[in-house]
């Protein structure tokens, strides 16, 4: 394994003149699609120990969402045609002597996520699951059968730390107005909130699109109560996480004079107005973060055991937490894993870090740190998918462990 540790060409994020930061909420209908794709995995991964006392092969990745059709009104409007949803990928269609009923547990992990999170749902009348999953390629199933952990794809991983007082603030409020507490004030408040900060030097201006749930509204007053009452929750949230000036605007598409205003019956735009789809939506921190490194491979689905886009983007982020909070003097670090299909999991073909702060006559003391710390987050692979399963490792969210 090569370890690359190099000082940080760029400033860290927070302290560049602009910054750009984003966050689908849990009731976004792109975040709906990872969630579930994760639930399905951890629900096969459950079965698998149990009845094989090992996770066998998985990747069930691939989900598509398609919005159903509704129509909402001030106190409580109807859906008329349930959004579908399609899980797909591939598992181990027996475990133990046991055949897997794979579409149980598809429909099960579905149903119990969605009743969990989406307050407004009634999962049995809004929601069509259908699993749509086929027995894994002989190739990628014989990696599982090694007696050490082979990458099944050729990918990389990348984690940065610390976040930056903007992607702390777009966290905070995301999860602040999704929340049950949130709607204790604001009853109206549905769970799809999505976020996108811009800051321009020391200035934050957060658009917030919150969707609004039909029945607790009588009409376009108490809708626009409810919208002011969001955007006090956001600035109030932002007062508490960052001393940068902060502007807010809820639904910035909203025309009260015509009546075009972001109105649901369920809490998400899932069901009648947007289509989402597994893996274009949060990293595995939580956020959207186009000036920090980023990679197109999707997390959630994927197999906690040989699957590195999965495993490198988790040992990656873990890494760079550990690198930015211990090593003496480093203000920000960065993490790249690369793997090689076929090798062992815990031996990347390349591990890159940047360090941004230290004292440059420490390089070399650092770079044996870094190494490190890297070795142990790299052996502590096998462990991440019980603490996945346990849920003391979840995706989308900072930090990643709990």
């Amino acid at each position: 394994m090569q370890v690359a540790v190099v000082r940080a060409e760029a400033a860290p994020a927070g302290e560049r003149p602009v910054e750009i930061v984003e966050r689908k909420g849990v009731g976004h209908p792109d975040s709906i699609c990872d969630a579930l794709a994760e639930e399905f995995s951890l629900e096969l991964s459950r079965f698998y120990l149990e009845h094989a006392g090992a996770i066998l092969h998985h990747n069930v990745d691939k989900a598509l969402l398609v919005a159903g059709r509704a129509r909402p009104r001030f106190g409580g409007g109807r859906v008329d045609e349930p959004m579908q949803l399609f899980l797909a990928g591939r598992a181990t269609p027996a475990a133990g002597g046991a055949d897997v009923p794979v579409a149980e547990l598809a429909e099960r992990a579905a149903h119990r996520w969605l009743q969990a999170h989406l307050h407004a749902l009634d999962v049995r009348r809004h929601v069509a699951v259908s699993p749509l999953v086929r027995p894994g390629s002989s190739d990628l199933v014989d990696l599982f059968g090694q007696h050490r952990a082979l990458a099944n794809d050729t990918s990389c991983g990348v984690g940065f730390a610390p976040l930056s007082d903007v992607e702390r603030l777009v966290l905070a409020v995301e999860r602040r107005l999704s929340s049950a507490a949130a709607r204790e004030s604001v009853p109206a408040l549905g769970e799809d909130v999505k976020v996108m900060a811009v800051r321009r030097s020391d200035r934050v201006r957060l658009t917030v699109a919150v969707a609004m749930v039909d029945a607790a509204l009588g009409d376009l007053s108490q809708y626009a109560k409810a919208t002011a009452g969001a955007a006090e929750l956001a600035l109030d949230t932002a007062a508490r996480t960052t001393a940068l000036p902060v502007t807010v605007e809820v639904n910035a598409a909203d025309d009260l004079d015509t009546g075009r205003i972001f109105l649901t019956v369920t809490g998400t735009s899932a069901e009648a107005g947007d289509d989402g789809q597994a893996g274009r939506g949060n990293r595995a921190n939580g956020l959207i973060t186009p000036g920090r490194p980023m990679t197109m491979e999707s997390v959630a689905g994927k197999n906690p055991v040989t699957h590195v886009g999965k495993l490198y983007n988790l040992a990656a982020g873990l890494a760079a937490e550990r690198l930015a909070a211990t090593l003496p003097g480093v203000v920000a670090a960065e993490c790249r894993m690369v793997s090689r299909i076929g090798s062992p999991v815990d031996e990347p073909e390349l591990v890159h870090v940047a360090l941004s702060g230290a004292d440059p006559e420490r390089d070399r003391e650092l770079a044996r740190e870094a190494e490190r710390i890297v070795g142990e987050e790299l052996a502590r692979l096998p462990q991440l998918a019980g603490e996945l399963v346990r849920g003391e490792l979840k995706l989308d969210r900072w930090p990643l462990r709990a």
